[in-house]
């Protein structure tokens, strides 16, 4: 085994309050929140916690899980969790995970989140895909008062994650809720113009969160133009292995920049509050503002998921990896703060737009 990394102040500690089987291959984790730690696990519908797994060949990995419950409904903290051929955490997890087992996790973050409940949502899963959308959906129906579709595609009728719920929740609401099962067994795999076909007369105008593995996710945002839909309404959650370790703690780089010149300064608009911190050069304003105490969300700390993402408002700045943020998100001045350097001695970035 290799030796265990210090872990960062940031890390947080949750407890196993229950594991609950959801389907044959699908269980779901329920967390109880330390007392004193409501603060460090706010979230918003559609965030995801990463957890720290075991491993017997590098010590630890890293893997992000989507809340499966709601922030305003339900006061335990619940992730879903499908195995996967080939993925160490899901099957870690779902052979090992047990009711009072202590796990190290990071903040909920996640940008797979409605800005406003109180709209008509078109709501889209396959598989495990519905966990993020279950979170969205249940606090919809809660806080909101729009009309909700939600097109849920899985192998077979045992498949189906949340399928008591789900009836439950269409039963209370049977005026604001229409959900469709796709099972592969009956109708096949959905193409762009099934799906187009059956979205069509609810399309327009409407947000859409779609979530599953990436052929359905494009398969999806096709019948969406198909029909009609804004395609600047479309939101998708996508999810990248984490190779590095996000759980280490933060190392400063004090070094002067290429021309000698000393730390630059960070405003940073960030949870209805403004911080303005020296920046040094060679460090990335993430690590920036964890070592301050700045409860900045993120994830992998690799520039492989926008979990950090924040927008430039003023100054420039250089970006040393970016494998998640589309050229269009860049030219609308998104950046990834975990990999963000100065370029100017002043910079404003703001993680509430």
């Amino acid at each position: 085994m290799t030796d265990t990394p210090q872990l960062g102040s940031f890390v947080r500690a949750l407890t196993i309050a229950d594991v609950i089987e959801e389907t044959a291959d699908a269980k779901s984790i329920v967390f109880d929140i330390p007392a004193g730690g409501e603060d460090d696990f706010r979230y918003t519908p559609g965030q995801f916690l990463t957890l720290r797994i075991p491993s017997d060949r590098t010590g630890s990995v890293a893997r992000c899980y989507s809340l499966s419950s709601s922030p305003t409904e339900d006061a335990r903290l619940k992730v879903t969790v499908k195995r996967t051929i080939d993925g160490y955490g899901s099957n870690w997890l779902c052979d090992n995970a047990a009711a009072g087992m202590s796990m190290h996790v990071l903040a909920p973050s996640g940008i797979f989140t409605p800005k406003n409940l109180d709209q008509d949502f078109i709501l889209l899963a396959a598989g495990s895909g519905i966990t993020p959308v279950m979170s969205i959906l249940k606090s919809a129906l809660a806080q909101g008062t729009g009309h909700i579709v939600m097109v849920y595609a899985n192998r077979d009728e045992n498949s189906v994650i949340f399928k008591d719920e789900l009836q439950d929740l269409q039963r209370k609401n049977p005026d604001r809720l229409t959900v469709v099962h796709w099972l592969e067994s009956v109708s096949g795999i959905p193409t762009a113009e099934m799906i187009g076909n059956l979205l069509q007369p609810v399309a327009a105008k409407r947000h859409s969160y779609i979530c599953g593995p990436a052929p359905f996710m494009e398969t999806v945002k096709n019948g969406l133009r198909r029909s009609g839909a804004d395609m600047h309404l479309i939101h998708t959650e996508v999810f990248s292995s984490i190779e590095g370790d996000p759980f280490a703690e933060i190392v400063i780089d004090d070094s002067p920049g290429e021309d000698g010149a000393g730390p630059a300064t960070a405003i940073v608009e960030l949870d209805d509050e403004v911080h303005e911190v020296p920046w040094p050069r060679q460090t990335p304003l993430l690590d920036v503002l964890l070592s301050k105490g700045i409860k900045a969300p993120f994830s992998c700390r690799k520039g492989e998921c926008s979990a950090c993402a924040c927008i430039l408002k003023s100054g420039e700045v250089e970006m040393i990896h970016n494998g998640i943020l589309d050229p269009e998100e860049v030219e609308e001045g998104y950046v990834l703060s975990c990999q963000l350097l100065p370029k100017t001695d002043r910079v404003e970035v703001s993680y509430s737009e």
